[in-house]
């Protein structure tokens, strides 16, 4: 597919794009800015593009995806528990990932990737298996991270994006495309924006104080 083929491509598909995708969208992109500026309204945001996405699918007889959707609201929901926790206390602030927590990842995206490629060989007629597996399994693991506000999850969204990306051209989906490109740029200054939250913090919990020689 050349450019111009590209181009044509992408209006046709901006022109047939149902009102209800074009709602999905702009909640999705609402959940990542949200993610980005650290506020908790990704969460049902992220809940309410997902469950409209489940429809959408279900529609198209993705039936496999919509299993991944629910995953992410799954997901979702646990994570605005976690960032809240109880009433009296203070949210979860951003922190780095553990050695358990990358664990934790790895597993994640081995048992992701292997189940959802053994499903999407055996049970589904996708051309693109351990591709789409592989997209999958790394995003799992990013919202995992992300649940946990995990500086890390940007870099396993981004994984994803970067390879999903590709992926949706070469089933010629350059609107949702284009979107993964969004996010991914997204998702860098998130991780920019994230870490100089850290830093800030840390700076502050470990001042460094000058000696009163050096300030003679």
């Amino acid at each position: 597919m050349n450019f111009s083929e590209w181009i044509t491509l992408l209006g046709q598909q901006l022109a047939e794009t149902p009102f209800i995708q074009w709602i999905a969208l702009a909640l999705g992109v609402s959940e990542v800015l949200f993610a980005k500026a650290n506020k908790i309204w990704l969460y049902p945001t992220g809940i309410a593009a997902t469950g409209l996405s489940i429809f959408i699918l279900f529609e198209a007889g993705l039936y496999a995806e919509c299993l991944l959707s629910c995953y992410y609201i799954v997901m979702s929901v646990y994570g605005w528990w976690y960032w809240i926790k109880k009433k009296n206390e203070p949210p979860v602030k951003i922190g780095r990932s553990s050695r358990q927590d990358w664990m934790t990842v790895l597993l994640i995206v081995v048992a992701g990737f292997g189940l959802l490629s053994f499903l999407l060989k055996q049970y589904t007629p996708s051309t693109v298996p351990y591709w789409d597996a592989w997209v999958s399994a790394t995003a799992w693991a990013g919202m995992w991270l992300l649940a946990k506000r995990k500086i890390e999850n940007w870099l396993l969204l981004n994984v994803s994006n970067a390879f999903a990306i590709p992926l949706l051209m070469h089933k010629q989906l350059p609107l949702y495309a284009g979107l993964t490109l969004f996010l991914f740029i997204v998702a860098v200054f998130g991780y920019i924006k994230w870490n100089r939250i850290l830093k800030k913090e840390s700076s502050i919990q470990h001042p460094v104080f000058r000696s009163a020689g050096a300030e003679a």
